[in-house]
């Protein structure tokens, strides 16, 4: 297992590009499940969870050739295997998205309940509530998901839930209904540019579907998807990443491969906390942070809100804002188990019910600390890069689910990163030999005398005395 070494107080200059978006990228590649013919994809990023994911299409009969570092082709070649294994889907939430591809072309589909990051309990609930409003059979037994349909018919569905609309609920729904016969309505559907994309991917294809961007969407069902090419859309989550790491390092940025309309909540927030972030080109942005961090409140919601998948680099930030800052999570409300490890670094954080409280400080110290789930761990390194001395980032598989070679990313704009095997050995000497440092640097500490241990009799003696 690998740990990240990360040397902090380094500014962040110069120009990095990002890379294509993972949550783009999920559910269109489950999707060419349910197309006939070769599909060509382009802007793959190069993910653990992209690997995971083909692996599954691969056990699902198609074959996956990756045609150069970014673009992938995929074609169904065998329809027998319905059954998504639990072995993988456990890996990342987004398995779940071959159970509408599966169900609409085969006519039934087994799939593994999914698994992913640890930020809380996400039912599938409304996945289910919209296959079966399209006439599909569900059962759950030992922890799969059973769906059959003879023919699927279009119906009107509202995939409205209590924290906002689901974003792999509606690409399952979605991709089912392009066959369903008839017209389906789609209410309370994400409007995530992810879900565009795939939309957009899926009208390529031969799909007929209308309000894509909008809370609801209306789809004419089709007998056919055949092959396609597309491209993927940018990443905003990395893309917002990448202009936090410059504003917590006092670091200036320059983006490429940048939807700007993707990411104006972002932007928003971070022109409040006092960071300039200004258009460069039609796909490039520009981020400096040249004077103090304010205080501000940030809310996670559902696009086009600050997404909650930036709650947690958001939290990182204003640690180090003057004041007193809160940020709310809507989306997912127990998402803060990176909370305990900033506090390690020398944050002040209280957490209440969905949200975190923070006093913002003037410095943060290296530590050693550990990722708890993917955006987790994106905090804890830009953190690191403005923390003080080395710092030790553990459990980073969670970032290379997510990150295509962040910190080679990071590096090359001025960070120092090294990615090591976990062992004590490569335990930075500043974190390994702490137990050895003096408490203050002004004077040693008085030493403190071992505990008196008192014989029976001197004891009971001590007791009558007591008044």
């Amino acid at each position: 297992m690998d740990m990240l070494v990360v040397e902090g107080r380094r500014p962040l200059r110069g120009t990095v590009g990002v890379s294509g978006s993972k949550n783009a990228a999920l559910p269109i590649l489950a999707a060419t499940l349910a197309l006939d013919g070769p599909t060509i994809l382009d802007g793959v990023p190069d993910l653990v969870d992209v690997h995971t994911l083909t692996d599954l299409l691969t056990s699902l009969g198609a074959t996956v050739q990756r045609l150069s570092e970014s673009r992938w082709q995929v074609q169904v070649v065998d329809e027998a295997a319905c059954l998504a294994d639990y072995e993988l889907v456990r890996r990342m939430r987004a398995g779940v998205c071959v159970l509408g591809p599966l169900l609409a072309r085969r006519g039934r589909a087994c799939v593994s309940l999914p698994g992913g990051c640890n930020i809380g309990h996400r039912p599938i609930d409304l996945h289910l509530k919209g296959l079966r409003a399209l006439g599909a059979r569900i059962s759950i037994e030992r922890g799969y998901v059973f769906a059959e349909a003879d023919r699927l018919i279009g119906a009107d569905v509202d995939l409205t839930g209590p924290n906002g609309s689901t974003v792999t609920g509606t690409a399952n729904v979605m991709v089912a209904a392009c066959f369903a016969h008839g017209v389906t309505t789609l209410r309370g559907a994400a409007c995530e540019p992810e879900i565009v994309d795939l939309g957009r991917f899926l009208n390529a294809a031969g799909a007929q579907i209308r309000g894509l961007g909008t809370s609801v969407l209306t789809i004419d069902g089709v007998d056919q998807l055949h092959g396609t090419t597309h491209r993927i859309i940018p990443d905003r989550i990395e893309a917002a990443t990448l202009l936090i790491a410059a504003a917590i390092t006092g670091g200036e940025l320059t983006l490429t491969n940048v939807q700007h309309d993707h990411l104006t909540a972002v932007i928003d927030a971070l022109r409040q906390i006092g960071v300039t972030v200004d258009p460069c080109g039609p796909t490039g942005l520009q981020v400096a942070a040249r004077g103090p961090l304010q205080a501000t409140e940030i809310i996670a919601q559902p696009y086009p809100g600050v997404p909650t998948d930036v709650q947690a680099q958001f939290t990182a930030l204003l640690s180090l804002a003057a004041g007193s800052s809160v940020v709310t999570d809507r989306v997912f409300p127990d998402r803060f188990l990176h909370i305990p490890e900033l506090c390690r670094m020398g944050a002040t954080i209280r957490r209440e019910p969905g949200r975190g409280v923070i006093t913002g400080v003037s410095r943060l110290s290296g530590a050693c600390v550990m990722a708890s789930d993917l955006r987790a761990s994106a905090a804890l390194l830009l953190a690191a890069l403005a923390a003080d001395g080395d710092s030790v980032i553990r459990r980073i598989y969670h970032l290379d689910r997510g990150y295509e070679r962040l910190e080679n990313k990071l590096n090359a704009v001025g960070a120092a990163i090294r990615r090591v095997t976990d062992t004590p050995e490569n335990m930075p000497a500043s974190l390994r030999m702490l137990g050895s440092l003096p408490l203050t640097t002004e004077e040693e500490p008085s030493p403190i005398p071992p505990p008196k241990f008192l014989s029976r009799t001197e004891d009971e003696a001590a007791r009558r005395a007591v008044p």
